[in-house]
């Protein structure tokens, strides 16, 4: 098994368990959109909650009826898996970082779309207020684990390009030393 493979298994098994045992817990323990009984992580900024949430990020599409939308969501899943292969493929065989950010994001877009499978909607549970009085929308580890393996990817994009760009300057100021 090549590192690149091992890494982008570990996270997505690190990903996938973690989501859907998290969901588990809030499910057992924590009563649906009842905030009087939130739990208080840090009092005034994050709470442990329980929403469920039948469409899409932000509540987009939970007008659409549930074939539409189981649809929508296992072919966008689907997509995901596909492109995250993929780019798994053109990996050097090295290449941990990257295989390990394609986990997170695989085992993020399977961990929501079994939620939508098996429940018909997403289980919520991570909420933050904001300033004044504000809250930024529940969400999942799944949905953390999607966005740390796409900035992660993002990150290690502008980094290298900002490397290659290094490059030919270096080249330069070495050729003039010669």
């Amino acid at each position: 098994m090549t590192p690149k493979l091992r890494y982008l298994l570990g996270a997505f098994l690190l990903a996938l368990p973690a989501d859907q045992l998290t969901k588990l817990w809030v499910s057992a323990n924590v009563p649906v959109e009842s905030f009087a009984d939130r739990i208080t992580v840090v009092d005034g900024f994050f709470y442990i909650t329980h929403a469920r949430n039948p469409g899409a990020a932000f509540g987009l599409l939970v007008d659409w009826p549930w074939a539409w939308r189981i649809t929508l969501f296992s072919v966008v899943a689907a997509i995901a898996v596909f492109v995250v292969l993929s780019f798994f493929r053109s990996l050097a065989p090295g290449d941990r970082f990257n295989a390990s950010a394609l986990g997170l994001i695989m085992g993020g877009a399977l961990g929501n779309l079994i939620d939508r499978l098996t429940r018909g909607e997403v289980i919520d549970f991570l909420h933050f207020r904001l300033w004044g009085n504000r809250s930024w929308p529940d969400f999942n580890l799944a949905d953390s684990f999607l966005v740390v393996g796409v900035a992660a990817l993002m990150l290690e994009l502008l980094a290298s390009e900002a490397e290659s760009r290094a490059k030919p300057g270096e080249a330069e100021r070495n050729e003039g030393d010669a």
